[in-house]
């Protein structure tokens, strides 16, 4: 089963990180992604630009209103997420956590995947 890991942290707190300390999280996460690559594990793997990149459709009018910014106000920010090819909800926490490992702070929500046009563009 296909497993969404959504990674969530403050996302002022992120961005405080000097260029080195970026390259060090990332350089933990490669380690992790590597050992999902070679089991043929790993879909797609996305970072998101910051949320002042966001825009929102809000469809609770006629005609939908277009605002700049994320949907919600929250603490923490969708930074972003993996696919993950995982055997039970088990898998998928033992994969957030070696993620939580590399990379300090914030949360994984850990979802399965329905896939909503099943034939197409799967990982």
């Amino acid at each position: 089963m296909l497993y969404a890991i959504l990674c969530y942290h403050d996302e002022g707190f992120v961005g405080s990180w000097s260029r080195e300390e970026d390259a060090a999280v990332m350089e933990k996460l490669k380690v992790v992604h590597g050992k999902l690559a070679e089991a043929g594990r790993l879909g797609p793997v996305a970072r998101l630009l910051p949320t002042t990149a966001a825009t929102t459709l809000r469809k609770d009018s006629e005609p939908p209103v277009v605002i700049d910014g994320p949907f919600a106000e929250t603490k923490e920010q969708l930074l972003g997420f993996y696919v993950v090819e995982c055997d039970g909800l088990d898998c998928a926490l033992e994969v957030a956590r070696d993620l939580g490992r590399a990379n300090p702070g914030g949360a994984y929500e850990i979802r399965p995947i329905g896939l909503f046009m099943p034939g197409t563009a799967q990982p």
